[in-house]
């Protein structure tokens, strides 16, 4: 974005679980890099993605992290259920997030809190529903590949429960996705 003459970045805005949690998403991910070859959803931590990857001016920050701030105290904590694994053929494996409506209320109201403030909005957001979801294969997960990983993941076990305290705000860095700033909610 060098010929830009505002300084862009890509951010996303997701719900992250405790780092036991992350430690143990991330060895089905690195489970699946090293046996089906697909190692980009190591490029960002395990987590349930609320706004999806947006551009920012950085010189805005600000702007954007009150924004949040603000947005996370009108929110309570939300209960997360992990339970088993699904899939958006032929690409993407996930662990599914069971329904919950206070995580659909939450996203909705990020939603529209990010049209009516800045102007974004999801562009996508008219052809899919929010399916909450974490993550563990995707995008360079050949359909060959990803057949033969979903025959085994799914009937594959998998169980966890937390309880969302924080809104994290997520930087690409040019390689991977970092956390770039947490907001307690406060409800």
């Amino acid at each position: 974005m060098a010929n830009s003459p505002i300084d862009q970045a890509r951010w996303f805005v997701a719900l992250l679980p405790p780092l036991d949690l992350q430690n143990r998403v991330t060895a089905i991910k690195e489970d699946l890099w090293q046996r089906f070859q697909s190692k980009a959803a190591l490029k960002s931590p395990p987590h349930i993605t609320l706004q999806p990857p947006f551009l920012w001016p950085v010189e805005s920050l600000a702007a954007l992290n009150q924004s949040l701030a603000a947005f996370a105290l009108e929110q309570a904590p939300i209960p997360i259920q992990l339970a088993g694994y699904s899939a958006f053929p032929p690409r993407v494996i996930y662990i599914d997030v069971q329904p919950e409506p206070s995580l659909f209320a939450c996203q909705a109201a990020l939603q529209t809190e990010f049209e009516a403030t800045f102007g974004l909005t999801q562009a996508n957001a008219q052809h899919h529903s929010f399916t909450p979801h974490m993550t563990v294969g995707f995008r360079d997960l050949k359909p060959a590949a990803f057949h033969r990983a979903w025959a085994e993941f799914k009937n594959r076990p998998f169980a966890a429960s937390f309880v969302a305290q924080t809104l994290t705000l997520l930087r690409h860095d040019g390689q991977r996705w970092r956390v770039a700033a947490d907001f307690p909610f406060g409800a």
